[in-house]
């Protein structure tokens, strides 16, 4: 148990009604009355955001997420699997839980996987990936209006926005929180 009063963001806690990760809280002591503390979770089911209010001092159940590093092998029916580098322990996560993070998982790529009471609860990837592109029309000669860009296709069958200069077999570094063009690697 902690103390509302120590909860800080980023931490994680199990609520009666679910495991919510703290994304923003504020203590608050009004004039009159007694003091409340006003947090922001998300839940980590259901990626929902909601606002709670607690008492100050009040005590609730905080969770400790095991984050360890894991290699993607492959996806199939039953889910994404991965491996532990240490234990070579594999892992099944489901699909529901890996849906925004499917786009960039590579097949031997190192990710995290939050984990908590022996179940992964979600996957975090790095801020960027690198990918090949594996179809992107030529650029037509004349055609270099300054910031314009062409979609290409990467091999994970993401589509990316990137500029006309982007060619097949290209190495690209990709924003995986917004699916943006970073720059191209080779």
């Amino acid at each position: 148990m902690i103390s509302t009063n120590d909860v800080r963001a980023g931490m994680a806690l199990n609520l009666p009604d679910g495991l919510f990760q703290v994304v923003d809280h504020q203590h608050t002591k009004p004039g009159k009355g007694k003091a409340f503390v006003k947090m922001k979770l998300r839940n980590l089911d259901t990626g929902a955001v909601a606002e709670r209010t607690f008492r100050a001092g009040e005590n609730v159940q905080d969770a400790k997420i095991d984050r360890r590093e894991f290699q993607f092998l492959y996806s199939d029916d039953m889910g994404f699997h991965f491996m532990d580098g240490e234990t070579y322990e594999q892992m099944a996560v489901p699909q529901e839980l890996v849906t925004d993070a499917a786009p960039f998982l590579r097949e031997g790529m190192t990710v995290q996987l939050p984990i908590f009471e022996a179940n992964p609860i979600g996957i975090d990837l790095p801020a960027s990936v690198e990918m090949t592109v594996t179809y992107a029309e030529p650029g037509v000669k004349g055609d270099r209006v300054s910031g314009a860009t062409k979609p290409v296709t990467m091999e994970t069958g993401l589509v990316v926005q990137a500029p006309l200069f982007v060619e097949q077999g290209d190495l690209l570094k990709v924003d995986t929180r917004s699916g943006d063009y970073i720059t191209r690697v080779s």
